[in-house]
């Protein structure tokens, strides 16, 4: 008996790589409350408040403190 992927409704088997636009409308930095940004190449949402990158794995955004990744001084955004 083997496991089965389910289809993911935030993201069509074709575009795993793409943020559902509606989820990320409603999804807020777990520290700050701040909107989060998408980096589709490093496949996170990033926070410039809090300065915390929270990964997404296998479709999922991990919204934990734990496993967000302190952002460098030199990949904050200028414009905060």
């Amino acid at each position: 008996m083997g496991l089965a992927r389910i289809p993911s409704l935030m993201f069509p088997e074709n575009e795993v790589n793409e943020m559902d636009k509606k989820l990320l409308e409603i999804l807020v930095c777990p520290v700050s409350k701040a909107p989060l940004v998408y980096d589709k190449a490093r496949q996170e949402l990033i926070c410039w408040e809090s300065r915390l990158a929270y990964p997404i794995r296998d479709g999922i955004p991990v919204m934990l403190e734990a496993e967000a990744r302190r952002l460098a001084d030199e990949e904050v955004d200028p414009s905060a």
